[in-house]
């Protein structure tokens, strides 16, 4: 017994260990990165996305790797779904890339400047953040929009991808490092934990000296983990339990798309809809045709007593299932007395993620956009739409349900903060 305690803590100090030093080489790269003009970021992107479409073979053999392996552990459909690379996805990560690269350079923009009176010029100036690190699970583009985003901004990362992505991770990480080559940029502004150890992500928590700021990405439990123990300050949400709303005056034909997209589109991402609530006054006109159709699409429907009456197919849900995030072909439904009542429910049961409402209502609506406590609300559209390359920002690396710093899709700017340049001519303070 001993002797396997021992081999376990060999095995974690060599993780420490190896953690350290990639803070440390994290750390002289950003001298560089940061110094750096915007020509050779730019530079860097547009070659890793040539490199990725060159090794759409190799990247798609790695993806198989990780895709059997996870078939043996019977993982789940949803998160199956997330971890597939196909030539599109491939595509379109290298897409993601160049439209990164086009991007404004947010450092070095003046955020506001002022003189004052004892002729002092000051300005509020952009600068990345340092050296990010970003904990995800089971998706490989992360690795790529991760990777883009710090650089473009001019931070460096330390990508610690989840074991279900291992093979498929590195094969898109060497292709970052062929673009950061090109550029003449330092390998290390792009790093990735070179194993699947459990214990690589509690090391990186505790080097607060080395790494600035923590994103974690994946599932409640990691993120909760993430929370808990850091030592380096957090940017995170816990769940994406979303939320769509139809109002009474709802528009019959926008509210089927937009449920059937919010829901099905893809179920497994943090901004797939989980919970259907209805003005109960145009129930049954308005939510019978859409449970027809969610169940059609093979969506499985949990509902209060009085929408189980709408249809038999409808299961009882349960005071747990208002707050679930299913990340699967599942839904609850609610009947609601009207426009607060929804409010009400959403803001208790949800988690500040993504929420619309549904209505040609323009006063209800704007009254719903003002009172949900969320990061991201919409009207007349999908949950679905929460996402960084959606909102025009080439990528994200995460929504943030949180209040400081960032909230909602996190890019370029939101990899940013700030700081004071004051200019004077001799001036001192009496």
């Amino acid at each position: 017994m001993s002797g396997n305690n021992n081999i376990g803590t060999e095995l974690n100090e060599s993780v420490n260990q190896l953690l350290v030093e990639m803070g440390q080489a994290a750390r002289d790269a950003f001298k560089i990165v940061s110094a750096s003009d915007r020509e050779p970021r730019d530079l860097a992107l547009i070659r890793a996305a040539a490199k990725i479409r060159n090794n759409v073979d190799k990247i798609i053999a790695a993806n198989a790797k990780d895709i059997s392996l996870a078939k043996a552990r019977n993982i789940g459909g949803a998160m199956l779904d997330r971890l597939i690379l196909t030539t599109d996805r491939i595509e379109a990560m290298a897409v993601g890339l160049e439209n990164i690269a086009r991007l404004d350079d947010p450092i070095g923009n003046i955020i506001a400047q002022w003189d004052r009176p004892n002729g002092l010029s000051i300005q509020r100036v952009r600068v990345p953040l340092g050296v990010i690190g970003i904990i995800y699970e089971s998706r490989p583009n992360v690795t790529a929009d991760a990777g883009a985003l710090c650089l473009k901004s001019g931070n460096v990362s330390i990508l610690r991808g989840g074991s279900d992505s291992f093979h498929s991770s590195a094969a898109i990480l060497d292709c970052l490092h062929h673009g950061l080559r090109e550029a003449r940029l330092p390998e290390t502004a792009i790093q990735g934990v070179p194993t699947s150890d459990r214990s690589a992500v509690g090391a990186m928590l505790a080097i607060p000296q080395f790494i600035d700021i923590i994103v974690p990405r994946g599932g409640k439990s990691l993120i909760a983990r993430v929370q808990n123990e850091s030592r380096i300050p957090v940017i995170a949400h816990l769940d994406g339990n979303c939320h769509v709303y139809l109002h009474r005056d709802a528009d019959p034909e926008i509210a089927k798309a937009v449920v059937l997209n919010a829901k099905m589109r893809r179920v497994g991402i943090c901004g797939a809809a989980e919970s259907l609530l209805v003005d109960s006054s145009v129930s049954k006109d308005l939510l019978t045709p859409i449970l027809e159709a969610l169940e059609k699409a093979g969506c499985q429907l949990r509902g209060d007593p009085e929408t189980q009456a709408l249809n038999s197919l409808v299961l009882p849900a349960t005071d747990a299932d208002w707050a679930e995030e299913y990340l699967d072909a599942i839904i609850s439904i609610k009947q609601v007395s009207g426009l607060e009542a929804a409010i009400d429910h959403i803001n208790q049961y949800g988690s500040h993620h993504t929420d619309s409402i549904i209505t040609e209502n323009h006063e209800a609506a704007e009254t719903f956009l003002r009172n949900i406590d969320s990061a991201i609300v919409l009207h007349n559209a999908s949950t679905q739409f929460a996402d960084g390359g959606e909102f025009g920002m080439g990528a994200e690396i995460g929504i943030s349900t949180g209040r400081l710093h960032a909230r909602g899709p996190v890019g370029l700017e939101q990899l940013t903060t700030f700081k004071y340049v004051v200019r004077g001519s001799g001036q001192v303070r009496p």
